[in-house]
């Protein structure tokens, strides 16, 4: 039971997981590489954003009220068509 719970929890068996995230990443990675980004860049960005936020002070909710919105309108219409599509297989 335990075991079934934590397959269904990462969503699917430990091997085909690992596998999947496995794939996933070298997939990521090319299209990072396609980009010019490297981790440390990354890295650097996000200290950046979050250095501009601080410094932005009351104006940062502002910014993070768009951020959100911004990727809502990306998101949420993905969640719910994953979710719409996920119904059809049951």
């Amino acid at each position: 039971m335990a075991h079934d719970t934590f397959s269904r929890f990462i969503g699917g068996s430990p091997g085909q997981v690992i596998l999947r995230l496995i794939f996933l990443s070298f997939v990521v990675g090319i299209i990072l590489s396609a980009l010019n980004l490297d981790p440390m860049s990354l890295v650097d960005m996000v200290i950046r954003f979050f250095n501009r936020l601080w410094n932005m002070g009351f104006d940062a909710i502002l910014s993070l009220g768009r951020y959100f919105l911004l990727g809502a309108v990306i998101v949420i219409p993905l969640w719910l068509i994953g979710r719409v599509l996920s119904l059809g297989k049951r």
